[in-house]
């Protein structure tokens, strides 16, 4: 009798084990998280944009007073004044690493002024030498190193300005000699990029741009009185320097949208 009832309580366990494992909750499979690729800034291709801030210049003036056959070093003076203009260029990326081509054009206002050191009116008042740089030019090349969208580099290569130099009469304050002369020198500078959004970048840099001298000689109509007597010509060697801090933006017309 007890072995029958043990079996039966058997035949029952394994008959209700399948309807309790029903009633158990379905296993739900999820799909993993994807993985989302960090944006990686790119700096390579065209890009253009425009640019403003300071510079200050330093200017020295020798002059030969070619008709006495002497020499007179008018000094150096220096004085600063605000840029403006634009640049556009291209760029490559290796790795880290950017390559790159710009052209900058700058309009600006840097003003020398000083007396001079030996030539008068015939009033007996010092004459007045005035130059002004009215814009510039950058032809340059750079390398760079880039921390996805922070970007430093550096560039080297020509430059260009245009200067505009006038003798003023100490009595009558009238130009007595006047010049225009567009000269090139060369330039170095930094500066570091900041990518805020696809396709659009700002930077600070910094420019020095030098100048070999330059001499040129012109007549003076009715001359110029000076302590050793009348000059009628003049040939004045200028040197000149520049230095400008810029504030920049660009926009970038790369394949891939920045970033």
């Amino acid at each position: 009798m007890k072995k029958v009832l043990l079996g039966a309580l058997g035949l029952l366990a394994i008959a209700a084990g399948p309807a309790m494992a029903a009633d158990l909750p379905a296993k739900v499979y999820t799909k993993a998280p994807a993985v989302v690729p960090i944006p990686i800034y790119n700096w390579g291709g065209f890009y253009i944009g425009a640019n403003a801030g300071y510079g200050w210049s330093n200017r020295c003036i020798d002059v030969t007073a070619v008709n006495l056959f002497f020499v007179d070093a008018e000094g150096c003076r220096s004085s600063g004044g605000g840029v403006v203009g634009g640049q556009i260029g291209y760029r490559w990326q290796v790795t880290n690493w950017v390559f790159g081509l710009e052209a900058q054009g700058d309009w600006a206002n840097l003003r020398n002024s000083n007396q001079s050191l030996f030539l008068t009116s015939p009033g007996g008042f010092a004459d007045t030498w005035t130059t002004k740089t009215n814009a510039l030019g950058l032809f340059t090349g750079q390398v760079g190193y880039a921390w996805n969208n922070v970007l430093w580099y550096v560039k080297g290569g020509a430059a260009v300005a245009n200067q505009n130099w006038t003798l003023y009469d100490g009595t009558t304050g009238l130009g007595i000699v006047q010049a225009n002369r567009t000269r090139w020198g060369g330039t170095v500078g930094t500066g570091i990029e900041y990518g805020f959004a696809p396709n659009w970048s700002v930077a600070l840099e910094y420019d020095y741009l030098w100048r070999v001298s330059n001499s040129n000689t012109y007549l003076v109509p009715g001359g110029i009185v000076t302590p050793a007597g009348t000059v009628t010509a003049i040939t004045a060697n200028t040197r000149a320097d520049l230095n400008m801090i810029t504030a920049r933006i660009n926009y970038h017309f790369n394949a891939f949208g920045g970033y």
